[in-house]
């Protein structure tokens, strides 16, 4: 179920949990190879066929497609992925802006702060809604942190495995697109953790100053 609010200046949007992935586990995106996937988190082609035995042509492997990986330690490189996942979603919403015309989005700690607080309070106490049993909706955990704005807007998500299918699934929902394409938002904060019960949750918040 997508719920979709639209207030006066404000926008929220909520995008529904995918089915969880594991932590040892890979969605295959547009360019995907085996060859990519396991140079990708460092492990032998020869190891990554041996945990997807269902895969009968190596060459062939669809978009949306779960591969599971090898149960290895996590990689310095995969650490430093997960390092730069904000960064990655905001290149991702600021090349999406540029295509329809619109200034970019500059990432804002303070705003960064609150996402990722609000994606540990889905995960930390099981709930997946706009409105926190800690902070209140997110304009008024905004103005309890002392953040001001004109506009404001927050994307939720959780399921998704990366920076790019989190992204793909806000921007094939309208209320989300229409977030990350309102032309009014300035600054933007973004939040990702994992664990909890789908795995990964995610949280963009906009302002317009």
């Amino acid at each position: 179920m997508k719920k979709t609010i639209l207030l006066t200046a404000l926008s929220l949007s909520l995008l529904s949990p995918t089915a969880a992935l594991g932590a040892n586990t890979h969605e295959v995106v547009q360019g995907d190879t085996l060859s990519k996937i396991a140079a990708e988190y460092e492990v032998s082609l020869t190891d990554l066929l041996k945990s997807n035995r269902a895969i009968s042509d190596s060459n062939r492997i669809l978009v949306g497609q779960t591969i599971s990986l090898p149960s290895v330690q996590q990689t310095a490189k995969q650490q430093e992925k997960e390092q730069t996942v904000e960064q990655q979603i905001l290149r991702l919403v600021n090349e999406e802006r540029s295509k329809a015309g619109l200034s970019n989005v500059e990432m804002d700690t303070s705003l960064s702060h609150t996402a990722t607080l609000k994606s540990e309070d889905m995960r930390d106490h099981d709930y997946f809604n706009h409105t926190s049993p800690t902070y209140g909706s997110p304009f008024e955990m905004m103005k309890s942190f002392g953040i001001d704005y004109k506009y404001a807007g927050e994307n939720i998500a959780a399921g998704q495995p990366s920076a790019e299918s989190v992204m793909k699934s806000w921007m094939n929902s309208p209320g989300h697109k229409a977030n990350i394409l309102n032309k009014n938002y300035t600054h933007i904060g973004i939040g990702h953790v994992t664990g909890g019960k789908y795995s990964h949750y995610w949280t963009q918040q906009f302002i317009g100053k």
